[in-house]
């Protein structure tokens, strides 16, 4: 069963990881034959694989049947999901920075690994993206695991975002920033976490916004798999 699992989530990740990309573009459907076939699996985990996508809101089922890659989002979208944000993240920080324990050790031991992935050459927008949903949610979480985290993951902002190619794919601006949450928050410094925290969700909303205006309507493939149908 545990091995099922860990298959069943394999294939999961796998097929994420085409959506972010574009190689399985926007607006595509989706071909579970194909797909499967180019996966070497069976049809079974490519079902329950997309069924788990479309929870995250990357694919819709159409109508009379199949199903098909959600579009990207448009920049008045991307603004009302900074807008929420904004609301949510800055006051965590604040909150963060007065919490009792090590979040800004935590905060820094994140950093920390982001920066080991980039010297090996493990980087690029997976480890960009893997980086920034742990980054954010260790701060939701430990100021409230319950409403607060909710909320932020249920706006999946990372799985639409990634798919904008920012400009910071390196995520070199992105690491200059978190850093200096960081700081704030492990020199429980409450005014300072939320300024930090408020200018790193203006400026990622910025790099978005340049991504979204500056790339083409499809990315050419970065991986052999195709799906399209």
């Amino acid at each position: 069963m545990a091995e099922q699992n860990g298959a069943a989530e394999s294939v999961y990740q796998r097929i994420r990881a085409l959506i972010f990309d574009r190689s399985i573009p926007p607006g595509e459907r989706i071909n579970i034959d194909r797909l499967a076939r180019e996966l070497g699996v069976s049809q079974t985990p490519v079902r329950e694989a997309v069924q788990r996508l479309e929870g995250d809101k990357l694919v819709f089922a159409r109508r009379p049947r199949g199903y098909q890659t959600s579009d990207l989002l448009t920049e008045q979208q991307l603004g009302e999901m900074f807008e929420v944000r904004l609301l949510l993240e800055p006051w965590a920080a604040r909150a963060g920075a007065e919490l009792e324990g090590d979040l800004g050790g935590q905060l820094f031991a994140e950093i920390a690994r982001f920066q080991d992935e980039q010297a090996h050459a493990h980087g690029g927008v997976h480890a960009n993206f893997h980086h920034d949903v742990r980054f954010h949610e260790a701060i939701l979480g430990a100021v409230d695991p319950g409403f607060l985290l909710a909320a932020f993951t249920q706006l999946h902002s990372h799985l639409h975002l990634f798919r904008l190619f920012p400009a910071d794919r390196d995520g070199s601006c992105t690491l200059a920033e978190h850093t200096a949450i960081a700081r704030a928050i492990s020199d429980g410094a409450p005014e300072e976490a939320e300024t930090a925290m408020r200018m790193h969700l203006h400026s990622s909303l910025d790099r978005f916004s340049e991504g979204l205006r500056e790339a083409p309507a499809g990315a050419p493939p970065v991986g052999p798999l195709r799906s399209t149908g």
